[in-house]
């Protein structure tokens, strides 16, 4: 792969071109190797970008070298332009425009919604190794600008997304099989505890060897083909959770952590400890319903820790 590099030394005296470089540099997504060396990506936009900042330096008496450099074994740039921090700072403002939502101020969240949008297109632009991070962010943001239409508009139609995902009413699910593959991780025990716990406490769930052994009569999911699996940016347990709805912020919250653990994304703070309790549990259970009666226990309290953390 190609990047191009900027080694620069500016006046220690001259504050405002070294900020003024300092910022250019931050907007076009460099990373920093060291004290005035900074590296992206190569690309006509990237090496105006460089081209640019080394231009103004050597403008105002500092020194400026504008390379392009081949990746070579062992290095690998690519963490350094990780942007999970970034991108969950701006999550928690499209939490809180959500959350701060209300027909009279439907007008007030237009304006919060389109300025998370431009700031989501930046973020975007210098989102070099793009990957599951964005896609999560992205499905935030048309869910969110979703609700200020409503809001603002509530008597018109809504144009249904490309993956909309239909409300039920939970008492038709009632006395039904549910069927998943063996062996679950996160998300299927995550669907799996949902649907014991909070959908039917008498469903009769099925660990499947092959999603082909699926019963014709039995409800899916977390497969191919499932009646319940992932839609759009969203694993099953979300969809689950947007198919019954379950919206409150300690749900959003559940959802967002099953959705880390099971593709990735941005972490939530919590993740690493649930992750390692999970797999402790995974490997201390060889049956998978007591593996569920275990995890059921995990996250009963982590919603329980979520539903109080809100009403303080």
């Amino acid at each position: 792969m190609l990047w191009n590099l900027l080694i620069v030394s500016m006046p220690t005296e001259n504050t405002t071109a070294r900020m003024r470089a300092w910022r250019a540099l931050k907007a076009c997504g460099a990373a920093v190797l060291r004290d005035g060396v900074y590296l992206v990506p190569a690309s006509p936009s990237t090496q105006a970008s460089l081209a640019s900042v080394g231009e103004d330096v050597l403008a105002h008496g500092g020194l400026a070298y504008h390379l392009a450099l081949d990746s070579v074994a062992p290095y690998d740039f690519e963490p350094l332009f990780d942007r999970s921090t970034e991108f969950a700072a701006w999550m928690h403002d499209v939490q809180a425009c959500g959350a701060q939502l209300k027909p009279d101020n439907a007008a007030e969240s237009v304006k919060a919604a389109r300025k998370l949008r431009k700031t989501f297109t930046q973020l975007c632009a210098i989102d070099f190794f793009a990957g599951e991070v964005q896609k999560q962010a992205a499905q935030a943001l048309l869910e969110l600008e979703a609700k200020v239409h409503q809001a603002l508009s509530p008597n018109e139609p809504m144009a249904a997304p490309a993956q909309a995902i239909a409300r039920l009413d939970r008492a038709e699910y009632l006395g039904r099989t549910w069927a998943t593959r063996s062996r679950p991780w996160a998300d299927r025990l995550a669907c799996a505890w949902l649907i014991k716990r909070h959908i039917d406490a008498n469903a009769t769930l099925l660990w499947l060897s092959s999603p082909e052994e699926c019963p014709t009569d039995a409800l899916g999911f977390d497969f191919d083909g499932a009646r319940f699996s992932h839609v759009g940016a969203k694993v099953s347990f979300e969809v689950l959770l947007a198919s019954f709805a379950w919206d409150s912020p300690a749900w959003q919250r559940l959802g967002a952590l099953v959705h880390y653990l099971d593709v990735g994304g941005i972490e939530p703070p919590e993740a690493a400890g649930i992750e390692r309790v999970l797999a402790g549990l995974c490997t201390a259970f060889a049956d998978d319903d007591q593996l569920l009666v275990a995890a059921s226990a995990v996250f009963d309290g982590l919603l329980a820790s979520f539903e109080k953390e809100v009403k303080v």
